[in-house]
């Protein structure tokens, strides 16, 4: 791992190293946060996130230092008050991680901790990365098989943070990972409690968020989960996004498919738990693995 020295992230591997963390790699720098591969004391390695990042793309850096470099920019530093805000943010993610540490199917909090200019905390290194490459592995039955058992895994974490009265907001193919064939949900960044306003009242769109981020992200419910984890199924088995009236979802199992199209509803109250989604996967997981199939 080579950075340039006046990339900000050396500063974040310097602080972490005189905490008596041993850094393996940089995984990724971004606006908010820092995640680096790390371990102590003869331990196995395991990712730890830093809040700390920067602001915005400044200017591109020259093809000689690119190679050097995480990415092709230089980032500009956040204000005083953009830092405080972020770092309230960042307390939250780990809060809520904390909270959720002993649900199933969520990368768990091992370890957390703070400098003086920022915090962190440590998590499990998942080996098996995530789940992006299973998008595009269609017509493989194998690969679909342990695709549909590990987003039935999601399903089942997704249900336990919703019983702890925890929204994601951020279900989509990065923050799934996967560890000895089982899906795990990560990135809390975003997530907020069912019964207390969090974030601007406006977001979107993206592909994977539910309609109702449009006026009601700050008041999001489980339902908005069910509608992101039905996309990403949709893309998975249908190899498209859902659009146009659900046009490719003949393509799904036709167990699934009653159960996509409704938690793919306009309206939140009329999705499905995602009990009912774990279950629908389930099955499919399983009808699908049977021989002759």
């Amino acid at each position: 791992m080579h950075l340039h020295p006046l990339h900000p992230a050396v500063w974040v591997l310097d602080q972490l190293r005189d905490t008596g963390w041993q850094v393996h790699d940089l995984l990724s720098f971004t606006r908010a946060s820092t995640l680096v591969l790390v371990s102590r004391g003869g331990a196995s390695p395991v990712v730890l996130k830093a809040g700390f990042g920067s602001n915005h793309v400044l200017a591109e850096l020259d093809a000689d230092s690119r190679k050097a470099a995480y990415g092709f920019y230089w980032y500009a530093e956040m204000t005083e008050a953009e830092r405080a805000l972020t770092r309230e943010d960042f307390r939250h993610e780990i809060a809520v991680a904390r909270a959720a540490a002993d649900a199933e199917h969520i990368v768990p909090l091992l370890e957390e901790g703070s400098t003086d200019r920022f915090d962190w905390y440590a998590m499990p290194f998942c080996s098996g990365g995530n789940f992006r490459p299973f998008l595009a592995t269609a017509g493989d039955h194998d690969r679909a098989v342990a695709g549909l058992g590990i987003l039935a895994d999601v399903a089942e974490g997704l249900r336990g943070l919703h019983e702890r009265g925890i929204v994601h907001r951020d279900v989509y193919q990065e923050n799934i990972l996967i560890h000895d064939g089982r899906g795990l949900i990560t990135d809390l960044g975003a997530a907020g409690l069912a019964d207390i306003p969090r974030g601007p009242a406006a977001r979107g769109p993206e592909v994977h968020w539910a309609p109702e981020y449009a006026t009601s992200y700050d008041r999001a419910t489980p339902a908005a989960d069910a509608f992101s984890l039905a996309v990403l199924i949709y893309r998975f088995l249908c190899e498209d996004i859902p659009r146009h009236g659900h046009s490719r979802l003949d393509t799904a199992p036709a167990g699934l498919q009653p159960v996509i199209s409704a938690a793919l509803a306009p309206a939140p109250q009329h999705r499905p738990a995602m009990s009912e989604l774990r279950d629908a996967l389930s099955q499919a997981a399983a009808s699908l693995a049977k021989p002759g199939h």
